[in-house]
């Protein structure tokens, strides 16, 4: 079984912390030929709770022959050593593809093999909320202030792919308002009628 895994704040209908609305996710999915499960997840969500929900499908997912789960995680240790600890006994081989790659590099080098990317959500105590909703391009990386990661890897930003060779067409999107909530600035991104 091959797929991709997000969870979704089930009081929004969106990707938790991404803020991207469950109709992209699942269009998404389909550009990529590629089954979606989702962990639904209350709103507010306790770790505990998070726990719970991920270990219920981790357990799923092994009772239908699944071996490992890739991370796109770039080089935060601590994240790595949580999803590390959490799999230990589960039998899963926790797979970081990317893991300490250059993030300047990496970032010109999904924009040169054609990712389309859009700001989804900003992290207002690192970036203006300004870069809500702007494509992710070389003008992006180049009105990024010091300091931060041009993949986001911090934290500062979260994005949406639209298009890029894994897909078998592009998402056209709408990029509507920008919403303020609880220090985050999170573009309304939809999809195109």
């Amino acid at each position: 079984m091959v797929g991709l895994l997000t969870t979704v704040n089930a009081a929004f209908n969106r990707v938790a912390m991404h803020g991207v609305r469950s109709e992209i996710l699942q269009a998404q999915a389909a550009a990529a030929g590629l089954p979606l499960h989702v962990v639904e997840l209350p709103w507010p969500c306790p770790n505990e709770e998070y726990e719970k929900r991920m270990s219920a499908f981790v357990e799923q997912a092994m009772d239908k022959g699944v071996e490992a789960m890739a991370f796109g995680d770039l080089f935060l240790e601590d994240i790595r050593k949580y999803r590390e600890t959490k799999l230990s006994s589960t039998g899963l081989k926790p797979i970081f593809p990317l893991w300490l790659r250059d993030t300047t590099a990496l970032a010109h080098e999904m924009i040169e093999g054609g990712l389309e990317t859009w700001i989804s959500v900003v992290d207002q105590s690192k970036l203006n909320a300004s870069f809500a909703g702007r494509r992710f391009d070389e003008s992006f990386l180049a009105g990024l202030p010091a300091g931060i990661d041009p993949c986001g890897e911090n934290g500062e930003f979260h994005t949406c792919v639209t298009a890029g060779p894994m897909f078998q067409e592009p998402i056209a999107i709408t990029v509507g308002e920008t919403v303020v909530r609880d220090g985050f600035a999170f573009a309304d991104l939809a999809l195109c009628p």
